[in-house]
């Protein structure tokens, strides 16, 4: 969702449909999907073909697939049936029973109670509402009839276990929401037992009434329901909100003016929810319950432990942070946007006769530079564990923007002693970079680079230009860190790199020298030949953390495309000196530490051969390098190919040396034909 892309893609056969939602199962790390009611695939996050993934015909229609955290994916059948599906892949074709008779499944569950699976689902049937309760390690199955109200019709269920006790909400066409309670205990009787309904919560305020399309639990005091608010008057608005059931009253409200799909989500304290043509996550975090915040008369002495409930919003570059307000428990702000990557949040507890980090950043905008940084240092010493790398976020935010404010200031050393020794990432401090690259400050690049998990490649792309164009002069006076380059780029005392022999495996140049028909002048043929390094130490160990970075190829290579023709070359004669490196090797690996590997180098010189083909194909000093690249990759293949034509005898020695009595002293000569 931060990086705005996909990071895998899978389609069914033409005429294939899928039926329910994937799941992935949290054991083994893979999807789980059902497509034509019956067959089941599973397959893994490498798998490309999904049409060759594990496939498994079942015998009966499947309504939902759930997946839970410690207990396994557990499979719903649209008749009632329930099984977990270790069970269910030992035999694919047993036989399920038929557990509900006309009657279609609403909604359904599954819990971990102990180390028991449970699955509850409601079921429908002339106007009628069903609660089924399974255990399918235990064979055990409850049924029960939900209490009729004639002028209640249940719209949307959630529910939660405690104390071996379903409580099940219930959001009803009269604007309300009930609680069933369905008790776990074993129970011997055999008569259908009635589901008694009461009253939760009237979803009403100030003459405005909600009408609910969807609900969540968010903790034992609190619900969130999203709806269509309709004041007296005035036409409806979408609307999310979240409500004390404790009290009885609306404790905020967000108005979603692009509609929504009436569908929400609720994962990790954090809402996700459609709307219009994005995905919306919002976080928040649930206060503590009290009469004087559920009327919104909370004062700031008076809370130790109460903090900011939602975070609708993510932060101007004037805002550092969501702060409680003096007279109000929860903060409203404007939109949540889908990119959270530019999301600069502290849900910041609120300490007694003290700031709040929000609070704090704000009293310090205007501060003198060292009254600032020593602030920020305690804040960052005395932050709780929870709110952490949102403070420090918070921190490095507030330092950005005094960059940004006053061009003379830079706190290189202190950024470089957060980054270093804190675990950030991109999209808590998402100016940073922009303010090294504006001030030329290459080793907080390359420790971002290697760090942060979740650049952009637009970040990525402006690094690695940058990285190309500045003189070599300027980076032999910075502090970068050689560690990636030192155990392979010999160095002499003037920073020139000395050639040494190069024996590629596989690799003869006077044998391959007549099967390229590009004459390559002897005085220039050093520059492309791969055996001496194209660029300095300094820069190669800047171009090693770029090459090492995360990204996307469907965004990078957009980006890839505006790099300048000359420095692309250099580019790519600095990768192909790589390459012939780890092909010295035996297990192509280069020694060092955060060296690239074969296989980012040689995805790096497809993206930028893919980008510049055209270009480099016309430009003259850019023959050659193209054509020692052919050579030696064609002599690689060759010998590659070579080996494979032994691979067979090569087996067969292996299998004569088991078969050979280890203890009796020979000289044998094979002959490989």
């Amino acid at each position: 969702i931060s990086d705005q892309k996909p990071l895998g893609c899978w389609s069914v056969k033409h005429g294939q449909i899928l039926t329910c939602p994937v799941v992935c199962n949290l054991e083994t790390h893979e999807f789980i999907a059902v497509h034509d009611d019956k067959v089941l695939r599973i397959w893994k996050n490498e798998d490309i073909n999904l049409d060759k993934a594990f496939k498994a015909t079942l015998s009966a229609d499947v309504h939902r697939i759930h997946s839970l955290p410690e207990g396994g994916p557990v499979v719903l059948f649209r008749a009632g049936g329930v099984r977990t599906l270790d069970v269910l892949l030992e035999a694919p074709q047993q036989e399920i029973e038929n557990v509900i008779s006309d009657e279609a499944i609403r909604w359904s569950e599954a819990f971990m109670e102990g180390q028991q699976p449970v699955v509850i689902f409601v079921t429908e049937k002339d106007g009628d509402f069903f609660v089924y309760v399974q255990k399918p390690k235990l064979n055990s199955l409850h049924r029960y009839k939900l209490e009729p109200q004639e002028l209640s019709k249940p719209l949307s269920f959630t529910a939660y276990i405690k104390n071996q006790t379903v409580t099940l909400l219930c959001l009803c066409s009269n604007d309300s929401v009930y609680k069933v309670l369905v008790s776990l205990q074993e129970d011997a009787e055999e008569e259908e037992q009635i589901l008694l309904r009461s009253l939760l919560l009237n979803l009403s305020v100030s003459g405005s009434v909600l009408k609910g399309t969807s609900l969540v639990v968010l903790d034992k005091d609190h619900v969130a329901v999203l709806g269509s608010l309709a004041a007296p008057g005035k036409e409806p608005k979408e609307c999310l909100t979240i409500w004390n059931t404790k009290f009885q009253t609306l404790q905020t409200s967000k108005e979603l003016p692009l509609g929504t799909s009436g569908q929400l989500w609720c994962y990790e304290e954090k809402f996700f929810l459609i709307h219009g043509k994005v995905l919306t996550v919002i976080m928040y975090k649930c206060e503590t319950s009290s009469l004087a915040a559920a009327v919104g008369k909370l004062k700031d002495s008076q809370t130790p432990d109460v903090s900011s409930f939602v975070n609708w919003d993510t932060l101007e570059d004037e805002e550092l942070v969501v702060s409680l307000q003096s007279q109000e428990s929860v903060a409203l702000k404007s939109e949540s946007k889908m990119n959270l990557r530019s999301r600069r949040i502290s849900v910041a507890k609120v300490q007694p006769e003290t700031l709040s980090v929000g609070q704090l950043l704000l009293s310090l905008k205007d501060a003198p530079t060292h009254v600032l940084e020593n602030e920020l240092r305690q804040l960052m010493s005395k932050a709780q564990t929870p709110d952490l790398q949102a403070t420090i976020g918070s921190v490095v935010t507030a330092l950005t923007n005094r960059c940004k404010t006053n061009p003379k200031y830079y706190p290189q050393n202190f950024l470089l002693q957060i980054v270093q020794t804190r675990d950030l990432s991109y999209s808590l401090c998402p100016d940073l970079m922009s303010v090294a690259l504006e001030k030329k400050d290459v080793h907080l690049l390359q420790i971002c680079l290697e760090r942060f998990p979740d650049i952009p490649e637009e970040m990525t792309y402006a690094c690695l230009k940058a990285f190309l164009s500045i003189s070599e002069a300027y980076l032999q006076r910075t502090d970068v860190n050689l560690e990636s380059v030192i155990c392979y780029i010999d160095v002499e005392l003037d920073n020139k790199e000395v050639k040494t022999e190069i024996v590629e495996n596989g690799f003869n140049a006077e044998l391959d020298q007549d099967m390229c028909d590009t004459k390559i002048p002897k005085q220039t043929q050093s520059k492309s030949d791969g055996a001496s390094c194209p660029v300095g130490p300094y820069r190669a160990a800047l171009l090693n953390a770029v090459i090492h970075s995360a990204y996307s190829e469907t965004f990078l290579l957009p980006h890839l495309k505006n790099l300048p023709a000359r420095q692309a070359i250099l580019f790519l004669r600095y990768l192909y000196y790589l390459y012939v490196k780890c092909s010295e090797k035996v297990n192509t690996t280069l020694p060092g530490v955060r060296s690239p590997t074969i296989n980012q180098i040689m995805d790096w010189m497809c993206l930028l051969l893919d980008a510049h083909f055209t270009v480099m194909v016309m430009l003259p000093e850019a023959k050659e390098l193209l054509s020692n690249l052919h050579k030696f990759v064609r002599a690689q293949v060759r010998f590659y190919s070579e080996l494979n034509k032994i691979e067979g005898s090569l087996r067969e020695l292996q299998r004569l040396n088991h078969l050979r009595d280890s203890q009796t002293y020979s000289i044998e000569v094979l002959e490989i034909i």
